[in-house]
């Protein structure tokens, strides 16, 4: 049976964004975590080696594979940060948010973008608070 790679684990959150070199990116992940602990109203935790997540949903694909996965996490990654959202691609209003973002590049469920200084931070924290509601609509309990 497939073993999923990404799961929560009791890794700690600080120590992961502690060992993040460079100040700024270190400073823009302590940022992150105050806008998913406050949309999620759930404390982060760490999913497989590098990705801070923030509450789960069950998800189960028609082909019978199913886990668990955090509703919305980032990870730091070598030149960039990446967010972690749901799909959002068929949603007017995500794509209308992730317009006013500012400079970034995304993915099926992913943002990608190099530091938090140069974008509209408001717009982002409304994404993170839209992908947190649709994701709970779409998987609740």
């Amino acid at each position: 049976m497939y073993e999923l790679k990404t799961k929560a684990t009791a890794a700690g959150v600080e120590a992961y964004i502690d060992a993040i070199e460079d100040p700024t990116r270190r400073a823009d992940c302590r940022t992150l975590v105050d806008m998913m602990s406050k949309a999620t109203g759930c404390p982060p935790k760490m999913w497989g080696p590098t990705i801070v997540g923030f509450d789960q949903y069950h998800y189960r694909y028609e082909s019978g594979h199913e886990g668990d996965m955090c509703i919305i996490g980032f990870a730091n990654r070598k030149s960039e940060v990446v967010l972690y959202l749901l799909d959002g691609s068929a949603d007017p209003k995500a794509n209308a948010l992730l317009e006013k973002v500012g400079k970034h590049r995304r993915g099926k469920s992913c943002l990608y973008f190099k530091k938090l200084a140069g974008l509209d931070l408001g717009a982002l924290e409304q994404l993170i608070d839209h992908s947190v509601a649709q994701a709970r609509a779409r998987y609740p309990g």
